[in-house]
Parts: structure tokens; C-alpha cells; sequence
């Protein structure tokens, strides 16, 4: 179960949230306190907002613990949003490819979750990748694939482009589905975050499954939306709650959405699938 941190707000150094804090992102790498390893040291990367743009990446298959240059990027980057992910694969190699975030042109995305029977799913999950997005599927994960089906439900249009929540949302909806609903599906995770490089879309859900632990804090400074708080202040930190979508949109104030205005809803504690209309 990996972890990351994503960041909205003024423009800060990268090591305010990354590195510097008591239970850091880099600190995760080596113990997680909510997760189910406890140890995330297959791969991390960094993916932030500046002067273009499409974001800058830096990606690597070392652990984040074991890299100087990890330090010395966070504390000479600045970014008014930014993305962090350190690693512990589910299956698939570590390779740079599969390290997050993953970018297609000006959207970022970064992933803790799972798609159980990804081995069988793969080819009907990857289907619902338009043909014209396929060419930067470059890596073997779940995740990336994900990503690139959220795009495909309208975000990538030149006219009239697809809300976000609704994109993930109808994804979600059809991803459920392949894992077999909720009655005797196989489980499916996702507590993911998105980005423009001008608004940041944190979404939890899981179908069949609890969904993986999500936290958000605001401060004078901006939103910054985490898998496990980053201090021992833990009354400060407010829990994301299920199938919910942290929204940071720039000059607005954070909102917290349930999914059950976009088509997914809940009885008894699981998502009840309610598929928006074709478009």
C-alpha cells in the first residue's frame, strides 16, 4: 500500500510537506503508521506545477530514504501544486515507468489502491483507454491504466471538456462493474489525486474493500491532502470520508463532494453502482 502527499496553495518549497515534517513522506518510506506495509521502498517520484504547462517529473526505483538528491530537489523546488508517492508495488515490476506520478499532457495523476485479479482484468481495464491515448500507456500498473481511462471519459477534449469528478466517477462506475459489482466482486481500491496544474481532485472509494485512509489539512499556506497525517497532531488532520472527493480549486474555498452526486452511492457500508448514461 503505497503513500503520498498533494499539495494546493501558495508557491513553497517542496520540503515543507516532503521532507521536513516529524512523519514526513520520506519518513513513510521507511515506516508507515496506516498501511498495510509498513515499508514503501519500491520506487518514489515527484511531480509539481511551475512556469509550463505540463508538469515537471522526477521518478526513481531506489527508496526515497536512500536518495540525496531527493533532499536537495525538495529544497530548491517550488510549486504552487505538487505531488509526492512513494511506493510499494502490488505485483507489478519496479521499474521508472511504474513509479508515480504519471502525467499525459497537462494532467497528473498519482494512485494508492489495488484492482484485485489484475492479471485477468488488465486487457478489459486497458480497453477503456481510447485508442489515441493508448501511445502513453508506458508502464505495466493498474494505476497508469486508470489514469489513462479517466482521461479517455472526456478530459482530454478540446471542446467542452468533461468535468473531472464526473470523468472519475463514470471510470469508477466501469472498473466496479469488471471487478464483478459488490455482491461477490473482487476487491477494488482507489484513493487517488488529480490535478491541472490549476485545481487538485482527491477522491476515496472502494468497492468490496475498506477504502485506504485519507486525510486533509488546511493552513494559511493551502490545502495539503495526505494517505497518514504528517505530525503526531492528529486532531488537526480531518479524515476524508468514503467515497468523497476533496476538492481544492484555485481561489475557491476546499470542498469536501460525496460520489454519490456522480452516479456512485452506498448501502450498508458498499457502493451500490448506479451507471450514468453512455455518452
Amino acid at each position: 500500500m503505497c503513500r503520498w502527499i498533494a499539495y494546493r496553495g501558495r508557491t513553497i518549497p517542496l520540503e515543507h510537506y516532503i521532507t521536513e515534517p516529524a512523519h514526513s513522506l520520506v519518513s513513510q518510506s521507511i515506516k508507515a503508521l496506516e498501511s498495510t506495509a509498513a515499508t514503501n521502498g519500491d520506487g518514489f517520484g515527484l511531480g509539481w506545477y511551475g512556469d509550463h504547462p505540463e508538469p515537471g517529473r522526477f521518478r526513481e526505483v531506489q527508496p526515497a530514504w536512500s536518495d540525496e538528491n531527493l533532499r536537495y530537489l525538495c529544497r530548491h523546488l517550488t510549486s504552487h501544486l505538487f505531488f509526492a508517492h512513494v511506493r510499494a508495488a502490488t505485483g507489478t515490476p519496479i521499474t521508472r515507468p511504474n513509479c508515480h506520478p504519471f502525467a499525459c499532457g497537462k494532467w497528473l495523476f498519482m494512485h494508492n489502491g489495488y484492482v484485485g485479479d489484475w492479471a485477468r482484468l488488465r486487457r478489459p481495464i486497458e480497453a477503456l483507454i481510447p485508442d489515441e491515448l493508448y501511445p502513453s500507456r508506458n508502464g505495466t500498473t493498474d494505476s497508469e491504466a486508470l489514469f489513462l481511462a479517466i482521461l479517455g471519459q472526456g478530459l482530454m477534449a478540446s471542446d467542452e471538456p468533461r468535468d473531472p469528478i464526473t470523468a472519475t466517477a463514470r471510470a469508477l462506475a466501469r472498473v466496479t462493474e469488471l471487478v464483478g459489482g459488490i455482491d461477490d466482486g473482487h476487491p477494488f481500491r482507489f484513493t487517488a489525486a488529480l490535478a491541472d496544474g490549476r485545481d487538485l481532485y482527491a477522491f476515496r472509494y472502494a468497492a468490496n474493500d475498506a477504502a485506504n485512509s485519507m486525510y486533509y489539512r488546511q493552513s494559511a499556506d493551502g490545502v495539503v491532502v495526505v494517505s497518514e497525517p504528517l505530525d503526531k497532531e492528529h486532531e488537526s488532520w480531518t479524515p476524508v470520508p468514503d467515497n468523497s472527493v476533496v476538492v481544492a480549486r484555485r481561489d475557491q474555498p476546499v470542498e469536501v463532494i460525496s460520489l454519490k452526486e456522480f452516479g456512485l452511492a452506498r448501502r450498508s457500508g458498499l457502493p451500490r453502482l448506479q451507471l450514468p448514461m453512455s455518452a
